[in-house]
This record gives C-alpha cells, sequence and structure tokens, in this order.
C-alpha cells in the first residue's frame, strides 16, 4: 500500500507539492497527469525519501518512509524514465546482481529466468550484453529485479516515454499483470491513453497539486483529455516536477 497523508513539499518559496492525500491499496494503480512542473516527480521522490517533506508523510505498507526508510525501501521498487544498468553484463547477470544487493542470494538460475520471463523478456535476449538491449527491454530487467526482491509497491517516473507503442503496450500489460497480483502502483505519465488502460485511478496535478480524481471507467479517453486540458488552461503558479 502507498499513503500520503497531507504531503507538502517546499524549496524556498515554491510550493512543489501541496498537502496530497492519497491512498493506493492493494490491486491498485495511480496514474499521475501533469504538465512538466505539476508535482509528480516531487511526489515520487518523497516516497522513495531522497528529500524530506515540509509537511505530511509518506508510508509504504505502513511504514513511514522518514522514519523508517529501509523498512519502506524493502517493500519498494522504483523505475525511472532511464532505467541504470551494467551494459557489460547480460540481462541476467544484472539480474543476479541486483537480487544480490537486495539480500536475495537464494536464486538459481532458472529462478531468475523465470523473474525475466515474467517481466516479458525473451528468455534467449537474457543471455545478450544489456549494450545491445533497447529501453524497454531493460526496463524489463527493472521488473525482473522488482519482482526478485517480492517488492508490492511500485514507484514508475515517466517509464513510458520514448517507448515505441509496442514496447509501451507489453510494458503496460507487464504492470497490469502486477497490478493484478496484488501489488500497487503509483505511475507519472504524460500518455492519457496508457493511464486509462492502467489506472483504477486518474489524478490531475498542476501546479503542485492534485486538482482532481477520475475512475477511468467514468469516462472516455476524449472526456479526459479535454477535463486534463481545460485544467492546464486554467492557470495557476508553477512549481517543481
Amino acid at each position: 500500500m502507498l499513503e500520503a497523508k497531507e504531503l507538502t513539499k517546499s524549496f524556498g518559496e515554491v510550493r512543489a507539492l501541496r498537502s496530497l492525500t492519497v491512498r493506493i491499496g492493494p490491486g491498485q494503480a495511480m496514474c499521475l497527469l501533469g504538465a512538466n512542473g505539476a508535482g509528480k516527480t516531487t511526489a515520487i521522490n518523497l516516497f522513495l525519501a531522497f528529500i524530506e517533506p515540509s509537511s505530511g508523510s509518506a508510508w509504504v505498507n505502513g511504514h513511514d518512509v522518514q522514519r523508517d526508510p529501509i523498512g519502506s525501501k524493502r517493500h519498494l521498487a522504483y523505475i525511472p524514465e532511464q532505467v541504470a544498468l551494467y551494459p557489460s553484463l547480460t540481462g541476467l547477470e544484472n539480474l543476479e546482481f541486483l537480487a544480490d544487493l537486495s539480500g536475495r542470494r537464494d536464486y538459481g538460475t532458472d529462478d531468475l529466468l523465470r523473474f525475466l520471463e515474467r517481466a516479458g523478456l525473451d528468455s534467449l535476449a537474457a543471455f545478450r550484453r544489456v549494450s545491445e538491449y533497447s529501453k524497454g527491454m531493460r526496463q524489463k530487467v527493472a521488473i525482473a529485479a522488482a519482482l526478485a526482491r517480492q517488492a508490492s509497491a511500485f514507484l514508475l517516473d515517466e517509464p513510458l516515454s520514448g517507448l515505441d507503442p509496442g514496447a509501451a503496450n507489453d510494458f503496460t500489460n507487464v504492470l497490469g499483470d502486477l497490478r493484478h497480483d496484488g501489488a500497487a502502483i503509483l505511475l507519472a505519465t504524460h500518455d492519457i491513453f496508457r493511464a486509462m488502460e492502467l489506472g483504477t485511478t486518474i489524478g490531475i496535478m498542476k501546479s503542485g497539486e492534485l486538482v482532481e480524481q477520475l475512475d477511468p471507467g467514468s469516462v472516455t479517453g476524449a472526456e479526459l483529455e479535454k477535463i486534463y486540458l481545460d485544467h492546464m488552461r486554467g492557470g495557476g503558479a508553477g512549481g517543481q516536477a
């Protein structure tokens, strides 16, 4: 579960996030839409304890991320726009290294290959060097690493940016499988179509504030786009990304 309680962050005079209160339970996915500077990345960084809140709190499976950052990170997986892997190692070797870092040294090769397969990476690709991988393939290794460390909460910051339609579809399907298996997902994206496909809740952010929450089943894609654009055209002060 991911939960924010009146979560606020200011950088000097700039209010980057304004009293964010959300709860994302097991099997739920909240997709945040918003322009650059809307506060999406700030919210994710607060959940990761990369920055300290000005007020309020962020929780992961009952762990306050500021008071118990290590405990909260045991349940978390973070997938940024650009996944950093060792290019000279294979996908399998990268996964083995990442699993070791998370304290899971009990996996054999077959176990690791099953995680990669579940993440959607072809078994032959697992033995190729990551320097030959596309962005979508690198992201699948990151998902496999999250599965290997038994993460139950996922934070994703623009992971669909730069993916071709086929790779974006594959990635969204994998996230959908994780959600159906009980993961809690917070996804920042500009892709309204994928947000509609994956999200159980759509959040629209502007100037650091969650200005609207929608059930994707209650609107069409065209209607959501109009609501989003109406908010973006409404004016207001800027914030941090």
